[in-house]
Order: structure tokens, then C-alpha cells, then sequence
């Protein structure tokens, strides 16, 4: 099991009271009843018009107390999978309730129109020393999706959907890293809301069909909502989300397409890290392309303190959190290969208006915990009673083609150095030199007598020594410069490489804090 799968859950609802006591009146047990591209939006927006009510999280004793061994133990039988034995792409297996997994989940599929329930058995399950559940009404708590992804003979798990509104995917080659979420209410602040997705319905996929639909029904204190993801495993996996929300209170705190991750350290960021590994996350920046067409890139740090930056926008063009390095060395971690995480791209459908790219940083000791969260969040509050639809593209990959004719940074490092202080001999280590290294684009053709421009501004302090070359030792360009902070204790730097063309690498920001 991933930490994520054990470390994330969510606010729960009783899924018998949605609709005034109808919960599962569109599937009951047995049932079968139409379904189409309304169903799952009608039944958010009739949720939202009702008072929020939280979900029993009872369960039966057997299951009750269990902890991370006994939960982890707790396996779905692969011979019951839905669509098993059907010469379909697809398979998917379900997640026993229990552990901090305790929220109901109810599973449907759907064929032809028509929705029935996957009803849930005890037998569907082998427990390992847990005694089984006697019930044969307590539904799942999630599901995960299988299909021939590294090789045609083999069916790979490449999505799973565990915990609150979470989700994760892989590509080909790739292991579980980053996860996704439906929405993220109040990140970053104590009273953090986690909406969650209360049920589900897989449609049956054609034969040979090379992707799957899935429906999604989300729910929380403040707001109801519907989601439609279509589901393209591959080389790059893709996700096309169509999301519309029903806001219950409004929203002034709402994060769209919201993504969470883990940075613990690398060579940007390794005050007080006594470790042998050379780096450790499973993204190391986030990457933007604003409405204006600039392309940007954000290093990730670990903070002291909650850090929180703005990237103000309108009609942004993507944004994501991405892992750029790929080689073992990068992290010489022979158990966590971090260098085969995904990066995930945001990729807007239609336009967004106003409002901010918003990443925020918390302080994290391990590289267990999840302390990296960005999400779009509208300039406009959601109002309360209103529709608010938001549709996108999500591209879980190694990496992503932004503007091919710009040089990307490649590595960031930030080490100390000496600088004479006061007049009086001594010497100050808070000067910092930063060494940034560019590869790709119209950069890389240039050779040592060219003419480029290094602009690099910060917001306090002093820049001074700035340098630009070409680095044979690595291959592209490397841009260094000495930052004498003074008594700053924030500053926010930004640095990028031009010609008489225009930009030849894309924009780096970074907050140098103290």
C-alpha cells in the first residue's frame, strides 16, 4: 500500500440519506434504473439544495480498530474483478472499508444506459487473520483500475481512487508518486475541509476500447458536485475531467484541480538534511504557462513556515507539478526510485478568467507526509445556490512539450558564501550563490560567442556578479549569481535568458527566505 493510501481521508456523509432518504434509489439493490450524462450532476445539484449530513462511521467489530497491518492485509479477490473473464481493456478491483478508510462508498456500473449496483460481498474479499464482516450491506471504500499497460499479457493498476475526493495514475514505466483531488477547500489553513466522493459509476467499456468512463459523486459541508473523467492509460495517461459544482455556502477559499504532493529536499533546499541520497520528492517544481504565454518555472521548497505564492492569471494556458529529474543518480534511492514518479499537467478546457495559480509549502521533517498543494482558485468567490462548471485536462507523463523553443531549467542549487562584512574583516554566510542550469530550446545551438542577456531582478537585497555560459560538463547553459540578502528575510528572485530574438529560456521564480 502507498503512504497516501493510508495517510488521507476525508469528511464522510450516509449515503442512505441523500435525497431525503432516497440514497440509493437510482440503484437498489438488485435494481436497475437509466443513466445518462445528467444523472450524476442532477443528484449533486438536489444534494446541495439539502442541509449537509455526515456519514455513520460505523463499523462492524471485527473491523473496528484494526491498524496499517491488518487493513493492508485485507485483499480484493483479482478472480472477482468487474469485467474479469470479459476480452475487455479493463478491470476493476475495490477497497475493503476500514483503517482510516471508513467512509462508504457505493460502486455502480453502467451498460447501455442503465445503471446497477456492484454489490458488496465479504466473500469478494480474503482478510489474513481479520475475521470477515458478517454484513453483506457495508459497500467498498474505494476502487482501482487495472489494464495491459507495460506489456499486453499483464493488467497493471494505473488509477486508484482511496481517500476523501483523492485520486492517482500512472503512465507507462512509472510508479504511484503525486495524487489529485476533486476540489480542496481552505489548503494550507487549519480547517481545511476534504470533500469526498460518496459514489461511483464505471461504464462498461466497448471491446478494444483503449479508455474507460468513470462518474463521480462528491459531497462535503460546503458543496456538492459532479465529475466525469475519461480515462486514457498510456505512454502519457490522460484524464479528461468535466467537473461542475454546487456550492452550499460560498466559496471564497475554492481550489480547482487541486494537486498534492511531497518535497522534502534537493540541492535548492538542503539547510539541516543529514541524508545520503541526493534528493528527495516526487516533484520538484511547479511549471506554469499564463495566459500571456509566459512559461514559468517554481522550484519547490520545504519551508520553516507555511509558505503560500500567488501566480496571479486570467485564462491560464496549464500548470502543474512536475518531476523533472529522471536518472537514479538524481536520488540514488534504490527502494523509492523517486526518479519514476509522474509529473502531473493541468491543461484548461475553455477560459477560466480571473484568478490565481496558488501554490502552498508546509514544513514537513519526512518524506511520508504530503506538504505540497497548488490549484487554480477564481478571483470571484462560488456563489452559494449557483453552477459553476470547470473542464480539464490532466496529463499524468514523464515530462511535458510547453514551447519547445525555450530552454527549461534543468537544475537549481543555492549554497553560501563568504562576504565581507561591515568593514570590519568578518564575514556574513546568510550571501548566497545561486547556479541555475538551462537546457533545450534555441539555447542549446548557441555556442560560446554568442550574445545573451541574463535579467535577473529580486525584490530586496542586492544581485551582484551575475554570469551566463555555455556548461560542457552538463550540456546547455548555466546562469550564476551572488545574493547578498542583508537583513531581508524573505526575498522574491526571477531570473531568465534572452537575445535579440526574444527569451531563449523560460522565467524562473524562486522566494529566497531565511
Amino acid at each position: 500500500m502507498h503512504r497516501r493510501e493510508v495517510l488521507l481521508a476525508g469528511l464522510s456523509w450516509p449515503l442512505c440519506s441523500l435525497l431525503g432518504g432516497e440514497a440509493r434509489a437510482w440503484a437498489p439493490a438488485g435494481g436497475v434504473v437509466p443513466f445518462d450524462a445528467q444523472t450524476v450532476p442532477a443528484l449533486a445539484k438536489a444534494l446541495a439544495a439539502k442541509p449537509y449530513q455526515a456519514q455513520s462511521k460505523q463499523l462492524p467489530a471485527s473491523l473496528d480498530r484494526i491498524g496499517y497491518d491488518q487493513y493492508r492485509a485485507i485483499r480484493f479477490n483479482p478472480a472477482q474483478a468487474l469485467w474479469r473473464g470479459d476480452d475487455l481493456r479493463f478491470q476493476a478491483q475495490f477497497f475493503h472499508r476500514g483503517f482510516f478508510f471508513r467512509d462508504r462508498v457505493d460502486m455502480h456500473q453502467v451498460v447501455d444506459g442503465k445503471a446497477t449496483p456492484v454489490v458488496y460481498r465479504p466473500t469478494q474479499f480474503t482478510f489474513d487473520g481479520t475475521p470477515a464482516p458478517k454484513e453483506n450491506d457495508l459497500g467498498f471504500a474505494g476502487f482501482r483500475l487495472h489494464s495491459p499497460l507495460n506489456r499486453p499479457d499483464y493488467f497493471d493498476e494505473v488509477a486508484v481512487f482511496l481517500g476523501a475526493s483523492y485520486f492517482r495514475a500512472v503512465a507507462k514505466g512509472l510508479a504511484y508518486g503525486l495524487s489529485a483531488r476533486g476540489l480542496a477547500l481552505g489548503s494550507g489553513s487549519p480547517n481545511e475541509e476534504f470533500p469526498v466522493f460518496r459514489a461511483f459509476w464505471l461504464e462498461r467499456p466497448a471491446r478494444n476500447a483503449d479508455r474507460v468512463v468513470v462518474h463521480a459523486l462528491m459531497d462535503s459541508p460546503s458543496v456538492a458536485g459532479a465529475f466525469r473523467f475519461e480515462i486514457a492509460p498510456g505512454v502519457e495517461t490522460v484524464f479528461d475531467v468535466a467537473s461542475v459544482l454546487y456550492p452550499r455556502v460560498a466559496l471564497d477559499h475554492a481550489g480547482i484541480a487541486p494537486l498534492t504532493s511531497m518535497f522534502q529536499f534537493d540541492s535548492n533546499d538542503r539547510v539541516g538534511i543529514d541524508d545520503y541520497r541526493t534528493a528527495v520528492h516526487d516533484s520538484d517544481g511547479l511549471g506554469l504557462v499564463n495566459g500571456r504565454g509566459e512559461q514559468v518555472w517554481r522550484p519547490l521548497q520545504n519551508p520553516s513556515v507555511i509558505q503560500e505564492s500567488a501566480f496571479e492569471d486570467t485564462n491560464p494556458r496549464g500548470f502543474g507539478l512536475m518531476q523533472r529529474k529522471r536518472a537514479f543518480a538524481d536520488y540514488a534511492d534504490s527502494e523509492a526510485h523517486y526518479e519514476k514518479r509522474p509529473s502531473l499537467w493541468i491543461e484548461p478546457k475553455g477560459e477560466w478568467g480571473e484568478g490565481a495559480v496558488r501554490l502552498v509549502e508546509l514544513p514537513t521533517n519526512d518524506e511520508f507526509h504530503d506538504n505540497i498543494v497548488a490549484f487554480w482558485r477564481p478571483k470571484q468567490a462560488l456563489a452559494a445556490g449557483g453552477e459553476y462548471r470547470f473542464d480539464y485536462r490532466m496529463h499524468w507523463t514523464t515530462e511535458h512539450s510547453w514551447k519547445p523553443e525555450l530552454a527549461t531549467v534543468a537544475r537549481t542549487r543555492i549554497g553560501g558564501i563568504g562576504i565581507a562584512g561591515g568593514g570590519t574583516g568578518g564575514r556574513d554566510e546568510r550571501g548566497r550563490l545561486v547556479v541555475i542550469d538551462f537546457a533545450g530550446g534555441r539555447l542549446d545551438a548557441l555556442g560560446d560567442g554568442a550574445k545573451v542577456r541574463a535579467d535577473v531582478t529580486a525584490s530586496k537585497g542586492k544581485v551582484s556578479n551575475v554570469i551566463a555560459h555555455p556548461n560542457p560538463g552538463a550540456g546547455g547553459w548555466r546562469l550564476t549569481f551572488e545574493l547578498q540578502p542583508g537583513s531581508e528575510r524573505s526575498i522574491e528572485l526571477r531570473a531568465v535568458l534572452g537575445d535579440d530574438r526574444g527569451p531563449l529560456t523560460e522565467t524562473w521564480l524562486y522566494r529566497w527566505t531565511l
